[in-house]
């Protein structure tokens, strides 16, 4: 059943997961993936965690949901943000006024070690979730927020309770975050000052998903193999995957040219046109729904706390330019004419080059002689942050806004920003909820690392709040309207575009999915 279903009949029938999983037999086949960078942690809700960790924890570890899947662009299938399937549940219940959510486990799911998965082990990690910083603020987009919410009745049986109906409470179940962790070996390993033994999750695997962490070297790589027991899903078709580190764009692309990977991720938009050209091999890509890449500006630091500036900044930056320099093209511009009256979100913010007016801009905010700062990128996104902020530098120094480029190793910008000590940087970021309204409490509210540009503004606040349960479409849309016109006004984060997810591979690889996270699905994949 599909959750616009669902919710078409107010939340309040049965909603299963689907026909009972059959286990294939699956021939051994193994895949050797190249990527920029590899993972910082394998929890997903640490401080600062990485990107890339999503690749570990997402194959290695179930949740009680997962998104379906729909045909996109490119040659590859995409997520179905509306389109709820079971993981370790096999079906789930919906009381009539969608306050009160019953899951059923699929009986003889096992972890990793071989311990049973019980309803006991998904309150403890749920319970995780909602108690530390991350998970806290993002389970709270859901109605999600205290440990008694989550009750095991049975060994199989789980109950969510709500305190009213909420849109966002079974998405949030499908996310990253919701690791379902095997509680009785996560709780040797925790301690009076760790009761949710963050430091070892940190470093070691509690999961019971559909592969193993077979070995893992800091820098290098992993290796996953699959999880023969699992039954959480179609059995993978890969038996082995090797996840090697290729930290340039010239290393992953001669090393899927000559033979040595099938598969290269990261790949720079220049090199996905020319791959795409090799009979060798494929290009699969689209740009990602949600997916954005954007400059932000501390808004709770001077100068960038005057509006006078952060409109001068973004009257200065050369769009197009940056646009070519970095994707050659490959993605959905988020700068240029603004939509006129569409509720949809993010949208291009009407923003253009016009250095006269950046000029005047600086003056009337009091600094006509310009400023010094600071325009920060992770290593990480080098391939395209790079070209953004020589761009960035030459223009706004016509200005007379004097930058510094810093550069920050991967992994670590992340902690930074979560401390809010980051002024002026290119960052890139993923609503992983399509709503308009979950955007901007994410982005654009609160004290979290994800309100980028540190933004306070009460008007938008009151909004975000407002339409948290609208049932009304039009008021819904109306009050969405007005969120974009402060988006656009105010300009705390200067939207560029929704880059396309390029994957090279060879030819004889299949079942790409992009997800929401835009790492790898190792149970869709062959060849």
């Amino acid at each position: 059943m599909r959750r616009r279903d669902v919710l078409g009949l107010g939340l309040g029938a049965l909603a299963a997961a689907g026909a009972p999983m059959r286990r294939a037999t699956a021939a051994p086949t193994s895949l050797t993936v190249v990527s920029e960078a590899g993972p910082n942690s394998f929890d997903p809700i640490g401080v600062g965690v990485n990107r890339n960790s999503i690749q570990i924890t997402w194959n290695v570890y179930d949740r009680l949901l997962r998104f379906g899947t729909k045909q996109g662009l490119g040659g590859a299938s995409t997520y179905d943000y509306f389109a709820l399937e079971g993981e370790a549940a096999e079906a789930w219940e919906v009381s009539p006024d969608a306050t009160r959510i019953v899951f059923h486990l699929r009986k003889g799911a096992t972890f990793h070690d071989g311990a049973p998965v019980t309803a006991r082990d998904v309150k403890w990690s749920l319970d995780r979730v909602v108690s530390l910083p991350i998970g806290k603020a993002q389970f709270a987009t859901g109605s999600l927020t205290a440990p008694e919410q989550f009750v095991a009745l049975d060994d199989t049986t789980f109950q969510v309770s709500l305190p009213r109906a909420d849109r966002f409470a079974l998405p949030n179940l499908a996310l990253t975050f919701p690791i379902i962790v095997n509680s009785e070996e996560a709780r040797r390993h925790a301690g009076a000052d760790d009761p949710w033994a963050t430091a070892w999750l940190k470093t070691n695997v509690a999961g019971g998903g559909p592969f193993r962490l077979e070995s893992y070297a800091p820098g290098e790589g992993a290796v996953f193999a699959r999880n023969e027991a699992w039954r959480n899903g179609a059995a993978p078709a890969l038996s082995r995957v090797i996840w090697r580190v290729a930290p340039t764009a010239q290393l992953r692309r001669a090393t899927l040219q000559r033979g040595d990977a099938d598969l290269a991720q990261d790949v720079s938009p220049q090199d996905a046109a020319d791959l795409a050209a090799d009979p060798a091999l494929k290009v699969v890509g689209a740009p990602m729904t949600g997916v954005f890449q954007f400059i932000a500006m501390n808004c709770a630091t001077a100068p960038f706390d005057n509006v006078k500036v952060r409109r001068a900044i973004a009257a200065a930056l050369p769009y197009d330019a940056m646009f070519q320099a970095a994707l050659f093209g490959r993605g959905r511009p988020l700068f240029g004419p603004a939509a006129p009256d569409d509720p949809a979100f993010p949208q291009p913010l009407g923003t253009a080059t016009d250095l006269a007016k950046a000029r005047a801009l600086l003056a009337e905010a009091g600094l006509p002689n310009g400023f010094d700062t600071t325009f920060t990128y992770e290593l990480s996104l080098a391939s395209i942050a790079e070209p953004v902020a020589l761009l960035a530098q030459e223009a706004l120094g016509k200005i007379g806004v004097r930058v510094t480029i810093d550069k920050t190793p991967a992994g670590q910008l992340g902690a930074r920003l979560q401390k809010k000590e980051v002024p002026f940087y290119f960052e890139a970021s993923a609503a992983f909820l399509a709503d308009p309204d979950y955007f901007f409490r994410i982005f654009y509210t609160g004290p979290t690392r994800w309100n980028f540009g540190s933004y306070a503004n009460a008007e938008l606040a009151a909004l975000v709040e407002r339409t948290r349960f609208e049932t009304d479409h039009a008021a819904y849309a109306r009050d969405v309207r007005r969120m974009i016109e402060l988006a656009k006004d105010e300009l705390p984060i200067i939207l560029l575009w929704q880059p396309a997810l390029d994957v090279a591979m060879r030819r004889r690889v299949e079942g790409m999915k992009l997800q929401f996270h835009r790492q790898l699905d190792l149970r869709t994949l062959s060849g």
